[in-house]
Formats: structure tokens, sequence, C-alpha cells
């Protein structure tokens, strides 16, 4: 006759119950940021709510009796009507153009700036700087100093050498557009690549230079893998605020000669043809593209902080 014995079975772990003093601790570390996210919901999302219920309606501000709901008719003309969706392939290929310039340039400027020499950080002050300009004042710059036909710099330096004096604007809207925002985008691409380059394994780099690797084979193979994450943040960061740019279209062009992107459209919707419903619809429209970016950014963000905690 053999005994047999049971294993006890372990309880079920016991939560703690917090305490009201440990609650009232929670609220009173909570407290100070209540005032901070009133503001933030007062001033951003009730006005995006107040648009997203203005876009289901015709209305037009000069017959405001006249306003009748329409459900998601608004959104079907944004997407139809060949003027929008022609602001929407300027905005794509606006976007997609000074966001590949812009990286492209700032990858050159950070792996110069990442070498040491005389001087290094006077250079990085003059080129964070066009960064740091206001947009309107950078657009204004652009506008009357360079492209100016009669008294600009670009035609003064062509006047100089015996070459041709163009209109800038009137010859080349989208791409004077693009100049500028390159211009004023490179430093902040520059500033993302620069941290990704001095965040690479010093070792590493060191070990491939004692086994024969070139520089270009240091940069294919070790180097631009690294910058990978730091190019895809800068990328999508820049793609969420040239998608709202409205500074330098207005500024420029005001937003002829094939230049309206969405955003001016907007505009155009809401003050000049004063049709709240439609211009509302465009808006939200804009704001669920700029979400849907915003989100890969904080994936990539997300993505960065692990790999450097992994490394820590």
């Amino acid at each position: 006759m053999t005994a047999t014995t049971t294993a006890p079975v372990a309880a079920p772990p016991v939560r703690a119950e917090k305490r009201p003093s440990d609650r009232l601790r929670n609220w009173a570390t909570r407290a100070p940021l209540l005032p901070a996210l009133i503001f933030m919901i007062v001033v951003t999302q009730l006005p995006f709510v107040a648009t997203l219920v203005i876009s289901f309606f015709d209305w037009n501000s000069l017959y405001p009796d006249a306003r009748e709901f329409t459900g998601f008719a608004n959104y079907s003309d944004v997407l139809t009507d060949p003027d929008l969706r022609r602001s929407v392939g300027t905005t794509v290929l606006l976007t997609v153009a000074v966001v590949g310039a812009s990286l492209i340039l700032g990858l050159v400027l950070a792996l110069l700036l990442d070498r040491k020499f005389k001087g290094r950080g006077v250079v990085r002050t003059l080129l964070i700087a066009p960064f740091l300009i206001v947009p309107v004042a950078a657009a204004l710059l652009w506008k009357h100093v360079l492209y100016n036909p009669e008294y600009g710099l670009f035609n003064g330096l062509l006047h100089y050498v015996g070459g041709p004096e163009p209109d800038w604007i009137s010859n080349t809207p989208l791409l004077a557009v693009e100049a500028a925002l390159v211009w004023q985008w490179t430093p902040f691409m520059m500033l993302i690549l620069l941290a990704g380059l001095q965040s690479r394994d010093q070792q590493q780099m060191e070990a491939a230079r004692v086994d024969g690797a070139s520089n270009w084979q240091i940069f294919r193979y070790l180097t631009l893998p690294h910058l990978r994450r730091y190019l895809e943040l800068g990328a999508l960061l820049g793609s969420i605020y040239i998608v709202q740019n409205f500074d330098a279209v207005f500024t420029i062009t005001s937003g002829g000669l094939g230049t309206a992107n969405l955003p001016y459209t907007v505009y155009q919707s809401f003050y000049q043809a004063h049709e709240n419903g439609l211009a509302s619809a465009a808006g939200v429209l804009v704001v669920i593209g700029s979400i849907i970016i915003a989100t890969f950014a904080l994936r990539v963000v997300s993505s960065l902080f692990r790999e450097e905690v992994s490394r820590a």
C-alpha cells in the first residue's frame, strides 16, 4: 500500500489595496498637471470637435440660416473635386521633394560636421540658423531678397556674370517654394542625423578600419544601416510639417501658378468662398493624415529609445 501525497495548492496572490493616503498622494502629484490638461483640451480638442461637426453640414457663412445636415457629402466633394484633388497631388509632390532634398543635404552636412576641425561650433551654429527663423520671415526673405527679378540677389549675381535674369517665381513657382522650404528644413535633418552619427559604436568603426575597410565601405555597411532609424524619424517629422505648410505657399506665390496645396485650399474654401462645411471636411482630412504620419513617427522614436536602453 503506497501513500500518496498531494502538493499544496498555492494561494492566489492577494492584491494590496491602496490606502486612502496613497490615493491622496497620487492625486496630489497629478494635480499640477490638470490646468495644462484642461488648457490643452480647450485649445485643441474642442475646436477639432466643432470642426468635425461642421464638416457634416452644408454651411456657407454668407447664408447662415440655410445650413443643413448632409452627412459625408462634403468629404465626397473634397475627394472628387478637381481643384481639391489637384491640391492633394501638389501637397504630396511638395512633401516628397522637400523632405527628400532636406534629408540628402542634411546627411552631407552631418557627415562634414561629424569631423573635428577648427571652428566647428561656429559652423554648426550658422548652419542651424535657418531653422530658427520664423517661417513667414524666411518666405519673405526668399521672395524679396533672393527671387525678386529687379533687385534680388540671384539676378544680381547673374547680371554680374552676364547671364539671364529670369523671374524665378513666375517661371518655376513650385520649385521656388520647395527651395525655400529645403533651406529652412535642412538644418533640422542635419541635427537628427548628426545625433545618429555621434551615437555610433566607435570601437566597431575602429575595428572595421583595422580590418582594411575603406571609408565608403564603412559608410555603406555600418553608418547607413545605423542611421536608418534616424532617417525615418527625420522623414516622418518633416512630412508632418510640410503636409500642413501654409506660410511659404501663401507668402511666395499666394497659391497661384499650381502651387496651392491642401492647407491653402482649405484657406480659400473658408475665407474666400465662405464654405465652412467643405473647408472643415478638408481640414479634418489633413488632421487625419497628420495623425497617421505622427503615429509612425512615435513608433520610430519608441524604437530608438528601446535601442538606447538596450545599449546602456
